[in-house]
């Protein structure tokens, strides 16, 4: 990771616009998981933008709930939720307070603490892997529904923070449609990545379950 990287953090009114601003905006940014252990740094490679009531994939198209609430604001807040019986997923939420969007934190590559993670992802072959997608990444950081809704400018002693990082050159910077997202929401193309950075997940199309017979 860049030591000359930019470490100021971002504002509320960075994450308080449309996602498709944020979301690809989020690249080579630095995201700060503290721990008692210590700080967790994460520059981001790869995310996804999800946005709520007019978008079928996102967990608010349906409106509010317990489970999706903290997505309908205030921006600058975490939304974590825990998938398949097993896993957790980090977002950032983003718009207008009201408004549910978010984005999906899928991959990145861990500088600072990167001994920490390795504690937790130790079947990871390479560093590279440690947070290459988005559920290995928020086990790397140690992220599960305790941190949701957690303010990420709350300051340095956060949970969760994000600094201004390094933004890649607008020319490397790929979009195509979101991982795994299946039905209406399929074919956006509200996936950004930068291009040939080896943390990045490989992209895998939606494959309904088989039900039993």
């Amino acid at each position: 990771m860049n030591k000359g990287t930019d470490r100021t953090p971002l504002t509320r009114e960075f994450f308080d616009r449309p996602v498709l601003e944020v979301a690809p905006d989020l690249l080579g940014r630095i995201l700060v998981r503290s721990t008692d252990e210590g700080p967790i740094e994460l520059r981001l490679t790869e995310v996804e933008a999800y946005a709520g009531e007019v978008d079928p994939g996102s967990h608010a198209f349906r409106g509010r709930t317990p489970r999706n609430s903290v997505m309908f604001g205030p921006p600058g807040h975490s939304y974590v939720y825990f998938t398949y019986g097993m896993w957790h997923c980090l977002n950032l939420v983003c718009g207008p307070e009201g408004m549910a969007s978010g984005v999906l934190l899928r991959a990145g590559e861990i500088g600072v603490g990167a001994e920490m993670a390795r504690k937790r992802r130790f079947s990871a072959r390479h560093d590279r892997e440690l947070a290459k997608g988005p559920a290995r990444l928020a086990t790397a950081l140690d992220v599960d529904r305790a941190l949701d809704g957690s303010d990420v400018i709350a300051g340095p002693k956060a949970a969760l923070s994000v600094l201004r990082g390094t933004p890649p050159p607008r020319d490397q910077v790929r979009s195509g449609p979101r991982t795994g997202v299946g039905g209406d929401g399929s074919h956006q193309p509200w996936r950004f990545w930068i291009d040939g950075d080896p943390t990045v997940s490989p992209y895998r199309a939606h494959a309904p379950r088989r039900r039993s017979t």
